[in-house]
């Protein structure tokens, strides 16, 4: 079992990299989180507020962070399953949910790649989406930590998404144990 975290702040290309890898092998694909609250509904498993609680009663709940008046959460039951049937790209932006995700599944091997960008093509990034709150992604940007430890660190304004998904998928690849080769 196989996965990718993709960590860093909002606009350092978290989601087109995720759609290269998944151009370059369709077993890569995005890990919807679950989502409780409003906003943006695209790339995430809407949920409500039972069913949150009934994941945390069962002891599910593998991270849980809240940013923009929503409840994002990686479940394990979600987690396990995808990482059965392909490569999930998790998608973080916070230090200890990288931990707290890669440890949740026993036997599951995660490359972590760090993408960050310089403040100000974050800024130009998150002005091209349009979607008007420039200033909670700027918020979490500026608190997002950096990775040292991760097994990948690209800046994302000097590679091509194309080139950083060739990059993790190599990763991959040469940590796969069975040396069968994902494409």
């Amino acid at each position: 079992m196989r996965g990718v975290i993709l960590y860093g702040p909002p606009a350092s290309g978290k989601d087109t990299i995720t759609t290269a890898l998944h151009r370059l092998d369709a077993r890569y694909a995005l890990y919807p989180r679950l989502k409780v609250g409003a906003g943006r509904t695209n790339g995430y498993r809407m949920a409500d507020e039972a069913t949150l609680a009934q994941l945390r009663h069962n002891g599910d709940v593998v991270w849980e962070n809240q940013r923009y008046g929503a409840r994002y959460v990686v479940d394990r039951p979600s987690l396990t399953q995808r990482l059965s049937t392909g490569v999930p790209v998790v998608h973080l932006g916070q230090r200890p949910a990288v931990a707290a995700v890669a440890a949740a599944v026993p036997g599951a091997r995660w490359c972590v790649a760090y993408l960050w960008c310089p403040r100000e093509v974050a800024v130009r990034r998150i002005i091209a989406r349009r979607t008007g709150d420039t200033d909670a992604p700027l918020r979490a940007w500026d608190d997002t930590e950096p990775l040292p430890e991760a097994d990948l660190s690209l800046n994302t304004a000097d590679v091509s998404p194309r080139a950083a998904a060739e990059r993790i998928h190599r990763h991959v690849l040469a940590d796969e144990p069975s040396a069968v080769p994902l494409l």
